[in-house]
């Protein structure tokens, strides 16, 4: 019987030996499946912030311009807000109906043109833009409805940024979302109604019409928008290295700059036929020194320095020497076509008012225009609170296109947020930190920036083929 029993047992054992043998294996293949479940887990956890980061990094699909919307509906809601509850704050409004008021009673001397903050000193298309909305505002006492036509002119100038942006290509969702969150801005236009966010329409419109190659029709309209305010010759840089490009030859760029010419006398034609020195005098005043009061980039200065001339001459040859290196960066890298600009009677007469001989790529056009402008602010003689409309919508770009990080583009961001939105007056402090941001924002341009191809795709194929 023991021995029966031993021999069931081994039977037994015998039997259950494969068994265990796959018991062995399930506790191995669980061993391995238990990471891998772990990390479904984790992915199913982390999915709502997988799907935010590619939504907010996206740049080129019908989400974007879907969002692009919301974006344009929020703004105008945030702009309505702003007009219902917040009080509308007297600066300039007056004085700006005041001066156009001289104009109607017919007066062309620009020393005689005055308000209550002082002489007129912006050009003539000023003058014709203020009197229009004087017309449309009850001469000027209806401010609820100048406020709602600002609010107007604001959400077209974001649309036409938003279009740049979209041109240019390679943007994020993120970056459109920064440009609708400025304290300041929204303030700008809607409860300050200054003229930079009229000027800045202009510029950016005009833009738009030089990414679909339209020099001329561009030129129209940028010379208008330095008729409005003067700071848009910032951009002036820039366009004229855009026009030796597109044209190939320093003819074309003069038929172009000689349409901005046009265009300025047309505008001032009743002030230069009667009184064109204080005309000149008076709306292109290149050498007027700003109130130290009013500085938010330079507090961190005594005024004595401030208002001194060595510091103007300084800051004169500083932008000058920022402007040479980047024109090097941008011809080394853009892979753009030569400019000729030797002078040959018959080729300049013929050139002169030919068509652009490349296309360049929107890209390219943005970029450039952008940078010229951003180097102009960086060493500007002073910049007002109002100033910030010159250069906002490019702060996210430059920031993007300089290769940061993102926490180091909200930083740079916010940075000049503050400096221009929450600190009233600027103090030493708030100056220092705008300075420092300006400065680091660009250094990264022209260290990390990768010039954009100067020429579309198609032609720049098509070079590539011919010189192969």
């Amino acid at each position: 019987a023991r021995a029966t029993e031993d021999s069931l047992g081994r039977r037994k054992r015998a039997g259950l030996a494969p068994f265990r043998h796959l018991d062995v294996m399930h506790a191995k293949d669980n061993a391995h499946e238990a990471p891998e479940k772990r990390s479904t887990i984790v992915k199913l956890l982390l999915w709502p912030w997988t799907l935010l980061k590619a939504m907010l990094l996206a740049t080129d699909n019908i989400f974007v311009d879907l969002c692009l919307l919301l974006l344009l509906s929020f703004e105008a809601v945030v702009c309505a807000a702003v007009i219902l509850r917040v009080p509308y704050t007297e600066i300039d409004w007056v004085a700006y109906m005041q001066e156009v008021s001289g104009y109607e009673a017919g007066q062309t001397d620009y020393s005689q043109l005055r308000g209550d903050t002082g002489p007129l000193v912006y050009p003539a298309a000023f003058v014709y833009v203020f009197q229009l909305l004087k017309a449309l505002t009850r001469q000027g006492h209806a401010i609820l409805r100048a406020q709602c036509i600002f609010a107007g002119l604001y959400l077209l100038t974001q649309v036409a940024v938003f279009r740049l942006y979209r041109r240019a290509g390679r943007v994020p969702l993120y970056v459109f979302g920064l440009l609708c969150l400025s304290k300041r801005l929204h303030s700008i236009f809607v409860l300050r109604l200054f003229n930079d966010g009229v000027a800045m329409l202009m510029l950016y419109m005009s833009v738009l019409l030089f990414t679909r190659q339209r020099w001329r029709l561009g030129c129209v309209m940028y010379s208008l928008a330095v008729g409005v305010k003067m700071n848009v010759l910032l951009f002036a840089p820039g366009l004229l290295l855009l026009l030796l490009q597109a044209y190939g030859s320093a003819a074309g760029a003069v038929g172009c700059i000689s349409i901005c010419a046009l265009v300025q006398l047309v505008i001032g034609l009743p002030f230069l036929r009667t009184y064109p020195v204080q005309y000149i005098a008076g709306a292109f005043n290149l050498g007027r020194v700003f109130m130290y009061k009013w500085t938010v980039n330079l507090k961190f200065l005594s005024e004595d320095v401030f208002v001194s001339k060595p510091l103007s001459v300084a800051l004169l040859a500083m932008h000058v020497i920022a402007l040479a290196f980047f024109a090097r960066k941008w011809l080394a890298g853009s892979g753009g076509p030569a400019i000729c600009i030797k002078y040959d009677d018959r080729s300049f007469s013929s050139n002169l008012f030919g068509r652009a001989k490349s296309a360049l790529s929107p890209d390219y056009v943005v970029t450039t225009m952008l940078v010229s402008n951003f180097i102009g602010i960086v060493f500007a003689r002073s910049l007002h609170y109002q100033f910030y409309a010159w250069y906002f919508h490019a702060i996210p770009f430059l920031c993007q296109r300089a290769k940061f990080s993102l926490p180091a583009q909200v930083a740079i961001f916010l940075s000049m947020e503050y400096a221009f939105g929450y600190v009233f007056p600027a103090t030493a402090a708030s100056s220092l930190l705008l300075q420092g941001a300006h400065i680091v924002l660009l250094s990264a341009v022209y260290t990390n920036l990768e010039v954009p191809q100067a020429l579309e795709a198609a032609e720049s194929s098509a070079k590539a083929k011919k010189t192969a």
